[in-house]
């Protein structure tokens, strides 16, 4: 027999019963009585107070739900408020949502619809035969050439640096692009058959024939040839690529500050990537903008050095430098839309944020064991090697820990400390020094030839890659690493988006070409029977039609037998 619930105490009553009387005053707030608080209350925070008390009211009603269980599950987290509810559901949206992917996939499926219908229209011109295009083909390709127009001019005027990405996204998807492709041609088939059926010559309905047969046999059978580095078994995945804080953790933080940095030890990146220059009195600092950009972008040095103007890290002195203000910026401009996800502490320490040197980052990796991966901007003309190279040997790091990127006086480096990995800007180079670190854009590089690398012990970093889609591409191809603005992103992705066996994947192929060629043939024969109706007895007068077979139907007549 069932234990009887013991009854709640007074005192789960009386914290349930100030539960809500708090949030009662809160709506009291919303309707303009007198608060406590002198803080101005948004219009979201008096909703959520309304909806929070309605909400537990509804819950307190409730016969199967006690007290005590109504506080326990508040108190432990088991019940949001729905608001919260709803926050978090647009926060998982965004995160797992990948909207560059899903333009991605629509444009290609548009593609392919309004391909293959502008080829079958204009073949069936080419024939001179009459082009009866339904009107909702004629809609679906006026919203595909819309919409594709729209998206090269976009990529073409704001995205221009995006469109090396836009092949890799077709590879990504290779596999979903012959489904759509697939759907698109069953779509276009009624289309299609009835141009068969209105063809006035022979010759016509042949070549229609054909060509369509031609097209579907690409179509069905094209999987076999289309290579994609997720068409693995799970077993044979590489290991998950290493995270790389470019510029620390630039979504959460100031790029290239203390804080940037420690936010992405969260993140459990394996390496700190930065820019180092020199200032006028030889201290090398974390700086990427140089030239005519040189802390315009990420200081107020507009502010703190009114009517100048500075090219080039030398005309400050590091006293100077430190004088900056290197966070407000970000607070500002809210370059990744990521600030309203900080709290009101990581603000004020955002906006706290100066300009730090190059021995405060050693000493935060040399604490964490972190390695540093940077580049060298600063004009090679008052030995800016040898100072930075000092600075590293001074800090007490393990030199296994420095990855030297800058390609200037390389040899000096290996002679002066031959425990810096030397990392190289592409292959040739690499090859040539016979190195073993290769860091290079994501685009430079064919997925074979990552493996064929990664084959010969060789690291392989690709930058900058801030998706998920496409760190799951890489992730399949056998990268080492990748340097990321992303690394909260990125750092709870256990596998890649998607991972199909080869076997399984045939089984898909084949069914949904079967599928498809079964609803064709449905198709065909709906379409026929609908506009040949042909009986041997008893037919009814209809519009002039040509019928297959015995039969043919006039307006004149009512039924002509040429039997």
């Amino acid at each position: 027999m069932k234990a009887k619930e013991p009854a709640p105490s007074l005192q789960d009553s009386r914290a349930v019963d100030a539960k809500i009387h708090g949030l009662r005053e809160r709506e009291k707030g919303a309707r303009g009585a007198k608060r406590r608080q002198t803080e101005r209350v948004s219009p979201r925070s008096l909703l959520r107070s309304v909806q929070d008390l309605n909400f537990l009211r509804w819950m307190k009603r409730r016969s199967d739900v006690s007290r005590r269980e109504l506080l326990q599950s508040l108190q432990q987290g088991l019940i949001q408020l729905p608001l919260e509810a709803l926050e978090e559901g647009f926060k998982i949206l965004k995160r797992w949502v990948n909207w560059f992917m899903l333009l991605i996939i629509i444009s290609a499926v548009l593609t392919s619809y309004c391909v293959l219908l502008l080829v079958f229209a204009l073949f069936q011109v080419a024939l001179q035969e009459p082009l009866n295009l339904h009107w909702l083909h004629k809609i679906f390709l006026f919203f595909g050439v819309t919409f594709i127009a729209f998206g090269l001019t976009g990529i073409s005027l704001k995205w221009k640096q995006e469109w090396p990405t836009v092949p890799l996204s077709l590879l990504a998807i290779g596999p979903f692009l012959q489904f759509g492709a697939v759907g698109a041609l069953t779509l276009l088939s009624p289309f299609v058959f009835r141009a068969l059926d209105t063809a006035k010559k022979q010759c016509s309905k042949f070549l229609i024939t054909v060509v369509f047969i031609a097209v579907s046999a690409f179509i069905f059978l094209c999987p076999p040839f289309i290579k994609s580095p997720c068409l693995i078994e799970k077993y044979a995945l590489p290991p998950k690529p290493k995270l790389i804080g470019h510029r620390g953790a630039p979504t959460l933080a100031p790029e290239n500050t203390m804080m940037s940095f420690n936010r992405s030890i969260a993140c459990g990146v394996a390496v700190f990537e930065t820019d180092v220059q020199l200032s006028k009195d030889r201290v090398p600092f974390l700086m990427h903008d140089h030239e005519s950009e040189f802390l315009r972008r990420t200081t107020d040095v507009k502010e703190k050095f009114p009517g100048k103007y500075f090219n080039h890290s030398s005309n400050l002195t590091w006293a100077e430098l430190q004088r900056l203000n290197a966070g407000e910026w970000f607070l500002k401009t809210d370059p990744f839309r990521s600030v309203s996800e900080l709290s009101k502490e990581e603000m004020e320490t955002a906006r706290n944020q100066s300009i730090p040197s190059l021995r405060q980052l050693l000493n935060l990796a040399k604490q964490h064991n972190i390695s540093v991966l940077f580049d060298l901007y600063s004009p090679d003309i008052e030995n800016d090697t040898e100072d930075t190279v000092n600075t590293i040997l001074s800090s007490d790091i393990d030199p296994r820990l420095v990855l030297w990127l800058p390609p200037g006086k390389r040899e000096y480096v290996k002679k002066n400390a031959p425990g810096f990995i030397q990392v190289y800007k592409d292959t040739d180079m690499l090859m040539e020094n016979n190195g073993s670190y290769l860091n290079v854009k994501y685009s430079k590089l064919k997925m074979e030839e990552i493996r064929n690398l990664r084959a010969k012990d060789i690291t392989v970093n690709l930058w900058v890659v801030n998706e998920r889609w496409l760190f799951s591409l890489l992730w399949c191809a056998g990268a080492s690493s990748v340097t990321t603005n992303s690394c909260d992103l990125l750092k709870d992705m256990d596998e890649p988006d998607w991972l199909i066996g080869l076997e399984r994947y045939r089984t898909i192929w084949i069914i949904v070409d079967v599928a498809s060629v079964l609803i064709m043939t449905g198709l065909y024969v709906f379409q026929w029977r609908k506009q040949c109706v042909c009986h041997k007895e008893g037919m009814e007068p209809l519009e002039e039609k040509e019928c297959p077979g015995e039969w043919l139907i006039h307006k004149e007549a009512e039924y002509v037998n040429l039997g």
